[in-house]
């Protein structure tokens, strides 16, 4: 009974979390001229990104590493799938065009190599390949090379858009400064709280029914670690914050596979079950049907949204009867 009562209070935090993560972030982006969709990109992808990376790093340091890998790769399904899908059932979203040009494509590309990194041992008729400590470092370096390259624009966007007479002259703030910075913090603090407590007594329970590792990582542990990416994009779809919303899930796919997963592999050389190699492709394909989407009109409608979420209830069928 009491597994069930944490279950219940982190589904609390996660949600009062997200709506005080995204009232910041937002306030934050306006604050300072940054277009929400960078902020997205950024701020909220990597604290809603803390549960995967407090998962699979812990997973990984303990020799679970069916668990880090598929944590990632099921958090990230679940990411493109479910949370864009029901953000944009709820607020269909207009996609900026530096998401086409270069987060999607960016988001799908690391996607693939990921999959070169994982399926040589399986051309050779072996059940596993490996994630080496080399590979995990090289995750981490395009990581870097993402982030540096996402600051400057972010950068570049502020000077665009900041007025004549005063380039440099913060906007107008809606709230406090220290208000905001305190809703930023508690935001983050009840995402990852929340996320923890889901995680843990939600694994406790699909233990007593004797599922197995990796299922418990595309399934429990990943929807549970992916519900603050689908809390805060959900809560930045109701207050109209589209870029954010859509923001958060592409940002926090890339920082699961080179953040993540670069970490995890750096610490740890993470053991690939061929079955993972069959995901990362599921992954690599609903990836480029979002991305043509998107691209259709340069908007994600409700219908469309509504298309995702099948996808995933597909997926998700798949790995129950495998």
């Amino acid at each position: 009974m009491f597994k069930y009562l944490l279950l219940l209070l982190g589904f609390l935090l996660l949600i009062k979390g997200a709506d005080l993560f995204v009232e910041g972030s937002s306030s934050i982006a306006r604050l300072l001229r940054i277009p929400s969709i960078i902020i997205g990109l950024t701020v909220v992808a990597f604290g809603t990104s803390m549960p995967e990376a407090s998962v699979s790093i812990t997973a990984a340091l303990s020799g679970k590493n069916d668990l880090s890998l598929s944590n990632v790769v099921g958090s990230n399904i679940f990411n493109l799938l479910v949370v864009v899908g029901v953000s944009a059932a709820i607020y269909p979203m207009k996609v900026q065009p530096s998401v086409l040009k270069k987060d999607l494509p960016f988001s799908i590309l690391i996607s693939g190599a990921l999959l070169l990194m994982c399926i040589p041992s399986a051309y050779r008729g072996m059940r596993v390949s490996i994630l080496s400590r080399t590979e995990g470092i090289v995750l981490l370096a395009a990581f870097f090379i993402y982030v540096a390259f996402t600051v400057r624009e972010a950068l570049k966007a502020r000077q665009t858009d900041a007025p004549a007479d005063d380039p440099d002259g913060p906007a107008p703030a809606a709230r406090p400064i220290p208000l905001i910075l305190l809703y930023i913090v508690l935001g983050m603090a009840g995402i990852v709280l929340g996320g923890d407590l889901v995680v843990d007594s939600a694994s406790a329970i699909a233990l007593t029914f004797g599922w197995s590792e990796t299922f418990i990582g595309l399934t429990i542990v990943a929807l549970g670690t992916s519900l603050p990416e689908l809390v805060t994009s959900v809560v930045a779809a109701r207050k109209g914050e589209s870029d954010l919303s859509l923001g958060n899930a592409i940002g926090s796919n890339i920082f699961n596979i080179l953040l993540v997963l670069g970490v995890s592999a750096a610490l740890h050389p993470i053991a690939v079950n061929i079955f993972t190699v069959y995901d990362t492709i599921f992954l690599i394909v609903s990836s480029i049907i979002v991305y043509l989407f998107a691209i259709h009109k340069q908007d994600l409608d409700r219908r469309e949204g509504l298309l995702m979420i099948p996808l995933y209830v597909l997926f998700f069928v798949y790995i129950i009867l495998r």
